[in-house]
């Protein structure tokens, strides 16, 4: 068995935005990263700063396709993440959480290496609980146009729980609840990086609803720490785990806390509800907290005030870019 230290491990995924820190934070805990993404929503940019760290390589592949590395463990990462990337290609997204978790499973079981699933609040729908527990079933749309990505992690939890049950296979499944911090995708159409971009050019804030629903917004640096707790706990922790912070904000507040942050003059406008969109989002992390002894140290300002400072600075690159 290697040491800590010197651990090989795969992160699916690797050059998104949940990836790239997960790498960061590997390398800097002394490991060999093998980071593996077909770049449909992760870009290299969010890695280039990492490809002169002698431990650290770089490989474009799509999970859908089987690969072929010696590696301890496995973060499976993979997948888009927000519904306009999630929506673009339903079928492909399907397929990414699907048949990715069946070839890194198998991967896994090759090698006798402990897996990572990424898997998501959204396994829990629209909730009829609140907050949301881990023994939820959930209130899932299986035909509506979010179910390619809820339905896809439902089932590749499913595999891992058969994988773990039938071949002995060391796995670890983490539930992320609403995540932000730098290296958000500008465009993906989640709410703090809408309200974020919108704020600092000045353009109007798109709520959709009334904006009384709520989320629970957990800062990118705290959830990094979840996974690889939740990585290395005893073999008997195999989740699933929420992980997300339990602090419950209305889109509403999140909308002026951003106005208010930037100094913008934005107005909110509101547009009509999309389909099968949560009402409420908010983890119960009580396991997390008992069996990882983890819990959200960032408040949402905090972390808002981060995530400004990142998408200040890559908007006065696009504007300097034409110059040049």
């Amino acid at each position: 068995m290697k040491t800590f230290a010197s651990k090989r491990v795969l992160v699916t995924g690797g050059a998104g935005f949940l990836g790239s820190h997960l790498c960061e934070r590997l390398l800097a805990d002394g490991c060999e990263v093998l980071c593996v993404d077909n770049y449909f929503t992760g870009t290299r940019d969010n890695v280039v700063h990492l490809l002169s760290h002698p431990r650290f390589e770089l490989m474009r592949h799509d999970v859908t396709f089987p690969l072929y590395v010696e590696v301890d463990e496995i973060y499976n990462l993979a997948c888009p993440a927000s519904p306009v990337h999630y929506q673009h290609d339903p079928v492909q997204t399907t397929k990414t959480s699907v048949h990715g978790a069946i070839n890194m499973l198998g991967l896994a079981k090759r090698l006798n290496a402990r897996i990572f699933q990424a898997s998501t609040s959204e396994v829990y729908g629209d909730p009829e609980v609140h907050p949301q527990p881990e023994d939820y079933r959930g209130n899932v749309n299986p035909i509506g146009p979010r179910a390619c990505y809820d339905e896809g992690k439902r089932c590749a939890e499913t595999l891992f729980f058969d994988y773990h049950r039938h071949c002995g296979l060391s796995i670890k499944v983490a539930r992320i609840f609403n995540t932000y911090g730098p290296r958000m995708h500008p465009n993906d159409g989640r709410v703090v990086s809408n309200f974020i971009v919108q704020a600092l050019e000045g353009k109007p804030i798109t709520i959709y609803g009334d904006g009384s629903q709520t989320r629970s917004f957990c800062y990118v640096d705290d959830l990094i720490e979840g996974f690889v707790r939740l990585m290395n706990s005893p073999a008997d922790i195999t989740g699933p785990i929420n992980l997300g912070n339990p602090g419950e904000f209305t889109i509403l507040e999140l909308a002026e806390a951003v106005i208010r942050l930037t100094g913008s003059k934005s107005k909110i406008v509101h547009h009509p509800l999309p389909q099968d969109d949560p009402k409420q989002r908010q983890p119960d992390i009580t396991r997390a907290k008992t069996l990882l002894d983890w819990k959200p140290t960032i408040p949402l300002e905090e972390g808002l005030r981060r995530t400004i400072a990142y998408f200040e600075m890559q908007i006065n690159r696009q504007k300097v870019r034409p110059a040049e």
